[in-house]
């Protein structure tokens, strides 16, 4: 359950406002709520298509299994893939605020959970720092809400460390 837990996504829809898009943010009233940063020894560019390289995740995260782009191209907003993981299959995913190689926003509905995951990449003197976000809310959070915070915890740390092994690797 804990592998299940850790891949229900969902985004919120872009709030509206005057002078450009308001950025897509978590749900600061979920009841379940992990923010987690990592510095990555690499150049940003490659921490970025290493990251938005959605068909690409399981050759890095044990736990996707397929990955598959509906949408050709470069992760752009509307953009989505249907990915399957630790059991769970076909989630659609979808790209609801994407600044290059500065941020991104995806989710997708599943299994009653509505998720907002955010990631942040900011350029330092020590290398790329990510910063990522997402918030659970639903009946299924609600219900056993230290099980599904201590799988989004379990979650983002790994994914995070995972994504900083596949940039730092030496290129041969």
């Amino acid at each position: 359950m804990l592998a299940i837990a850790t891949t229900l996504l969902a985004a919120l829809p872009l709030a509206p406002g005057g002078g450009g898009p308001v950025p897509v943010g978590i749900d600061e009233k979920a009841p379940v709520i992990t923010r987690d940063d990592i510095v990555i020894d690499a150049p940003l560019e490659r921490v970025w298509r290493i990251q938005t390289d959605v068909e690409n995740w399981p050759a890095w995260q044990p736990d996707v299994s397929s990955s598959v782009k509906r949408t050709p191209g470069a992760l752009r907003p509307g953009s989505s893939w249907v990915w399957s993981v630790a059991g769970l299959e076909n989630i659609t995913s979808t790209a609801e605020q994407v600044e290059p190689r500065r941020r991104i926003v995806w989710g997708g509905p599943a299994q009653g959970i509505t998720a907002v995951h955010v990631w942040i990449f900011t350029q330092t003197e020590d290398g790329v720092h990510v910063h990522t976000e997402e918030s659970w809310a639903g009946d299924p959070v609600t219900a056993e809400t230290a099980y599904f915070q201590q799988a989004l915890d379990t979650s983002l740390d790994h994914w995070l460390h995972n994504l900083k092994q596949q940039a730092e690797k030496k290129r041969s």
